[in-house]
């Protein structure tokens, strides 16, 4: 009678059941926001202090405070030049293009609920290039010192249109097709950077080759305004679908059951993640594997709930690219190490680990 009794009281218990992204303790999420920021304003420092021409960390708190007009004082012509038309447009790009580049990678792995996507996959990084190389090239110049830039953002904008439109099919667009398509298409965008080489001279091919590899050498504050906007709507856009991603990462059927507009979602990730990573590539080049290592070491740490993972992928990625640029700088003085190199001979290891440990788990989330 008492079994009886009590088996109705134990089966209405919600049992643990599966570990939800929303249930990890919000005290974790802090901590690690809280470290990812302060970590973050350490690199910033250093960055700015460091280099062939040293600045004291006293100096450049005192020149930014005059510059805010919170005290401090003005530091010589030559260290003022230096901090506030080298150092700091590098550091302000730096954390824009890591915190963009991190955010599309989250948001990639989200959309195609695979830890081993990242925004190449669907031909941004690619198509960027092809824009700009070919730029590079033919010797457009039609937007003056900006023609570059200008044409690997709308190139790579396109590119990211044209892999959606051919991946559709029935109204639906399939991630498996999308995946496929995207592998054609940076194929196809290999061979045209291939002829645009070919047939560049010796001046373009160096200028080329320099912006392949990647690198923030010539980061200006133009250049740096010129990013803001789109880094700035896509990192203020992708945290509000958050929730959303947590639904799709149940399935897609269980996601529509449950409300989401599967294929809208889709859609406007995938705009987002183009926004991101063409505004990043436009003006730093091709930087590869931030977009990969960054969520998945927060997904190690924390879960794959999205409301921590977009901003603190934002965060990392700005973290990641910020100590990458300074190493790049100082590592090899006088001389400067390409930053895309430098990422992708750190990434790629971490990629050949991360494709065993997936596939030991059978394409589960770490």
């Amino acid at each position: 009678m008492t079994a009886t009794a009590e088996a109705p009281v134990k089966a209405a218990e919600p049992g643990p059941g599966p570990v939800r992204p929303d249930r990890k303790p919000r005290g974790r999420a802090f901590l690690l926001t809280a470290a990812l920021i302060a970590v973050l304003v350490a690199l910033c420092l250093m960055s700015a202090a460091m280099g062939s021409y040293h600045l004291p960390l006293g100096d450049i708190v005192a020149s930014v405070q005059h510059r805010t007009g919170l005290g401090g004082h003005e530091l010589e012509r030559a260290a003022e030049s230096v901090l506030w038309n080298i150092r700091l447009p590098r550091v302000v790009l730096a954390l824009l293009v890591g915190a963009s580049l991190g955010c599309a990678g989250a948001l990639m792995q989200g959309v195609f609920g695979n830890p081993l996507a990242e925004p190449g996959v669907i031909g941004i990084s690619s198509g960027a290039a092809v824009g700009a190389v070919g730029a590079i090239s033919l010797g457009v110049n039609a937007f003056g010192n900006w023609s570059v830039t200008v044409c690997a953002f709308v190139a790579g904008l396109v590119t990211v249109g044209l892999v959606y439109v051919m991946s559709r099919s029935g109204g639906r667009t399939e991630v498996v097709t999308l995946i496929l398509t995207g592998i054609a298409v940076n194929a196809f965008a290999g061979a045209l950077i291939g002829l645009f080489v070919f047939f560049a001279d010796n001046a373009q091919i160096t200028q080329i080759t320099f912006w392949q590899l990647g690198s923030l050498a010539q980061a200006t504050w133009p250049k740096v305004l010129a990013v803001l906007p789109f880094a700035l709507a896509g990192l203020l856009v992708a945290p509000l679908y958050a929730r959303k991603l947590d639904l799709l990462a149940l399935g897609e059927r269980p996601a529509r059951h449950l409300g989401v507009d599967v294929e809208r979602l889709r859609l406007v990730l995938i705009l987002v993640v183009a926004l991101l990573t063409a505004a990043a590539v436009a003006v730093a080049g091709v930087i590869t594997f931030v977009g990969l290592l960054v969520p998945h070491l927060l997904r190690m740490a924390h879960g794959s709930g999205h409301r921590f993972l977009v901003p603190g992928s934002a965060l990392g990625g700005a973290v990641v690219l910020v100590a990458g640029d300074l190493a790049a700088r100082t590592v090899a003085v006088p001389a400067e190490l390409p930053l895309g190199v430098l990422t992708a001979l750190f990434g790629s290891p971490f990629f050949f680990w991360l494709l065993r440990r997936t596939r030991r788990k059978q394409g589960g989330w770490a």
